[in-house]
């Protein structure tokens, strides 16, 4: 969307108006046919399972001159108006995608309000356990490492995520993100899958107007949905996305910049994650609507003729609540059995179940165990090398998940401030990835005893990680790491 800031925006957006018009006049019989905006869809019987929707207000989307918001009334927008008919019975930007979805009686709305939490598998009211698709407009503010957890888990087990960029460098409130930036953090720096989950990547663009048109494709349901025939779109400054099906086959360019097709400029994109359902649009002008709360400088692109954006917004909201399925949403997460999951965890069978440089579980009487007879001990050489301990185990979702062991370290080096020789403490994707170093140990914590050390887990439930343990040492005085009664805890 057009201007991260208030100056000089609405100039700006005429001109891109003029633009689109006068592209449509050229355009003969063609544009005709595209300035014909959707019939509005009659309000239709309520379907017996609704579809429940989330949208999001924690990221700053009000911030500047954004206002994407469906009502002021949060977290229940029927608080404002429990029958709307028209936009303007809900405040917001967002009020007719609102009111359009509620009007047909098959929609449950709520929006997570400013200063909430995305979460999943909580008691929240606005859990996203609770819904079918969770919509980002233009997030402004980075998820953190719980929440981009909780996102991609609702996705995983079988959610829809609707995720609405807007151009690089439309940081609204001025935080060092914008939208493009949270949305990329997302996909490359959760804890479930950073490989690329979706197939595609948002690029650092700031597109100012074109009108894109929808690919040629009669069965697809984003674009020929129960809410109308989409035939393009709107950039009045935006994005596009790179498409990579290497990554993830799934992924799919519906709405195209000029120009283009295949794997780049896609603007609108749809992809599928685990059991869920994705979508992916380049611009925020689209959804704007034109009303709001007084002070914010709007822009209707909901109505636009360059475009059929109230469809495309509508089918792909049906799709990712569940359309074409026979259940849709993420879900509760499964009840967790108390367990630990370590296969060997004191070493007692020597290596069984464990992938181990040779020799280092051991009954040595050098180092001795915590308890039992066996322990693993990494380093102790006092040359240049390295020692690894890892094994593979699945942590099942919906569990609260803990991994502890007991650690005791040695040294013959004197130093009291350099650290010469380390333990890295890792969790490593399935991908080969490392998701998060827990720990690193050296020979500055040389200790005389055994200690416990415990660490959270419970971001990886329902993924399948390896737990490693790499222990480097230098080239001259020898430290020891010994490693014993390990678990992995579940509940």
């Amino acid at each position: 969307m057009l201007g991260a800031r208030s100056s000089g925006r609405s100039h700006r957006r005429t001109a891109g108006v003029l633009t689109a018009l006068g592209a449509l006049v050229v355009a003969g019989g063609a544009a005709a046919q595209a300035a014909t905006p959707p019939a509005s869809p009659a309000p239709r019987a309520a379907a017996a399972t609704q579809h429940r929707v989330l949208f999001d207000n924690s990221k700053a989307e009000t911030a500047g001159n954004a206002d994407w918001i469906i009502s002021t009334s949060q977290p229940d927008p029927l608080g404002e108006n429990p029958s709307p008919s028209a936009e303007g019975d809900w405040t917001g930007a967002l009020s007719s995608w609102g009111v359009a979805l509620q009007k047909t009686g098959n929609y449950a709305l709520k929006t997570l309000p400013s200063g909430g939490t995305i979460t999943y598998g909580t008691s929240s009211a606005t859990d996203l356990k609770n819904f079918d698709t969770f919509v980002m407009p233009e997030p402004n503010v980075l998820l953190s490492a719980s929440e981009k957890t909780a996102v991609m888990q609702f996705v995983r087990n079988g959610g829809g995520l609707f995720l609405i960029s807007d151009h690089t460098g439309s940081d609204r409130n001025n935080d060092g993100a914008d939208a493009v930036k949270v949305i990329n953090d997302l996909m490359t720096n959760n804890s479930v899958d950073s490989s690329d989950p979706f197939g595609f990547s948002v690029d650092s663009l700031n597109i100012g107007t074109d009108n894109p048109r929808a690919i040629s494709d009669a069965s697809d349901p984003v674009l020929n949905g129960s809410f109308g025939k989409v035939t393009g779109s709107i950039i009045r400054n935006g994005t596009t996305a790179t498409l990579k099906p290497s990554d993830n086959p799934a992924v799919k360019g519906e709405v195209y910049r000029t120009g283009y097709s295949g794997n780049t400029g896609a603007f609108f994109v749809t992809s599928t994650f685990g059991s869920g359902r994705v979508a992916f649009w380049g611009d925020s002008s689209p959804i704007d609507d034109g009303t709001g709360q007084p002070g914010n400088t709007l822009y209707d692109g909901w109505n636009d003729p360059a475009g059929t954006d109230a469809a495309l917004a509508l089918n792909a909201t049906e799709w990712l609540s569940g359309a074409g399925t026979t259940t849709g949403g993420g879900g509760t997460p499964t009840p967790c059995t108390p367990a630990q999951l370590l296969a060997n965890p004191g070493f007692e069978s020597g290596s069984s179940g464990w992938t181990a440089t040779s020799g280092i579980i051991n009954t040595s009487s050098g180092e001795p165990p915590y308890a039992g007879a066996y322990k693993a001990w990494l380093g102790g050489k006092g040359t240049a090398h390295t020692d690894t301990l890892a094994q593979t185990v699945t942590i099942p979702a919906g569990c609260a998940a803990s991994l502890g062991f007991q650690l005791h370290i040695d040294t013959d080096e004197t130093t009291t401030s350099t650290a010469y020789d380390t333990l890295k403490v890792q969790v490593i994707g399935s991908g080969g990835s490392v998701l998060a170093t827990l720990a690193t140990y050296s020979n500055l914590d040389a200790a005389d005893d055994y200690t416990q050390q415990t660490f959270d887990l419970g971001a990886y439930a329902g993924q399948t990680v390896t737990l490693k343990f790499t222990a480097t040492e230098g080239s001259k005085l020898q430290t020891s790491f010994v490693i014993d009664d390990t678990a992995l805890t579940v509940s």
